[in-house]
C-alpha cells in the first residue's frame, strides 16, 4: 500500500476532524527488541503515524537528545539491515499505521538507492525522510522510490521562500513535513500562532497535509499545533524518555508510553 496508507490515514482523521499525532523513536534505542515493543505500544498510545529514525553517526539536524540516542543505537550495533527487519516486525502486526523512515543520506548511499527503496517497500515501510538530501540531487532517489511505491517526504524550513518551496514539494508525496524552529531538533521550543501563515501557505503550495515537527515538547503545544497544522510531531520527548528510563534502570516503555498517550490524547481532543 504504501504511499496509499497515508492518504488513507489522513483522509480518515479529516472525516473525524482531527490532526494526526505523529511519534518519533531511534531504532535499536535502547535495543531492537524495545523498540518492536514501543512500535506497537505507540499505536496502542494514540500515534496516528509513526517516524522510525535510523541512526547515523553525524546527524547534522538533531539536537543532543536525539544524538545520543543515534550513539547509543550505534554501539548496540544496530545495522541498516536490522531497522528493516523490524519495520518488517511490525508491519506484520499492523497493516494500517504509516511508518516513516527518517534519517541521513550516507546509509542510504552506503546501499544504492534502488536498494533502499527496495527494501523499503519489503518491509512495509511507506514513506522516508532524508534529511540531508538537496532536491537539486534527489532525482535518482525519487525515481528509485516512485518506482517501489514508497513516498519521499519534504523538510520545509522557516527560510524557506517561494521559489524554494516550489522545489522542495516537487515530487513530494504523503505529506510535507514543516519545521516550526531555526535549528536543531529538541532545543526551542514551537510557537503555534507564529506558524500559522506559514503553514496555510505551505499546505496550499504543496496541495498535501502539512505536519509540523521540532519544537513540540508539551500536550498543549501538540494540541496548539493540532489546531493549525494536519499533525503534530513529537520526538525528542519520547526519546528523552528513553535516555532517563535507562538512567534510572526502569523500563524504556512505561515512560515513553505514559508521555505519548497524554500527547494523543492532546492533539485528538485539540478541535472539539
Amino acid at each position: 500500500m504504501s504511499v496509499a496508507r497515508i492518504d488513507a490515514r489522513f483522509a480518515e482523521l479529516k472525516a473525524q476532524n482531527r490532526a494526526a499525532f505523529v511519534s518519533y523513536i531511534m531504532a535499536g534505542d535502547p535495543d531492537l527488541d524495545t523498540s518492536f515493543d514501543l512500535l506497537k505500544g505507540l499505536v496502542e498510545a494514540g500515534a496516528d503515524i509513526i517516524e522510525l529514525g535510523f541512526p547515523f553517526s553525524d546527524p547534522m539536524a538533531e539536537g543532543p537528545i536525539i544524538q545520543l540516542a543515534a550513539e547509543r543505537s550505534l554501539k548496540n550495533g544496530t545495522r541498516m539491515a536490522d531497522v528493516f527487519a523490524l519495520a518488517s516486525r511490525f508491519r506484520e502486526s499492523d497493516a494500517k499505521t504509516p511508518l516513516i523512515l527518517m534519517g541521513y543520506m550516507n546509509p542510504v548511499e552506503n546501499m544504492g538507492y534502488p536498494a533502499f527503496a527496495e527494501a523499503c517497500a519489503k518491509a512495509g515501510v511507506d514513506g522516508v525522510i532524508v534529511v540531508d538530501c538537496p532536491p537539486e540531487e534527489a532525482e535518482r532517489l525519487i525515481d528509485a522510490l516512485d518506482a517501489a511505491d514508497v513516498a519521499l517526504i519534504r523538510l520545509i524550513t522557516p527560510t524557506s521562500d517561494d521559489n524554494r518551496l516550489k522545489t522542495l514539494v516537487k515530487r513530494t508525496k504523503g505529506f510535507v513535513y514543516y519545521v516550526s524552529v531555526a535549528g536543531v531538533t529538541g532545543v526551542k521550543e514551537a510557537d503555534a500562532e507564529g506558524i500559522r501563515e506559514a503553514v496555510s501557505h505551505v499546505r496550499e503550495v504543496a496541495n498535501l497535509p502539512v505536519v509540523v515537527g521540532f519544537g513540540i515538547k508539551t500536550p498543549e503545544r501538540a494540541a496548539e499545533v493540532a489546531r493549525i497544522a494536519d499533525g503534530s510531531v513529537v520526538g525528542s520527548v519520547l526519546v528523552d524518555a528513553v535516555a532517563k528510563s535507562l538512567l534510572e534502570n526502569s523500563p524504556s516503555n512505561t515512560k515513553v508510553l505514559e508521555t505519548a498517550s497524554l500527547l494523543a490524547q492532546a492533539v485528538r481532543n485539540a478541535r472539539n
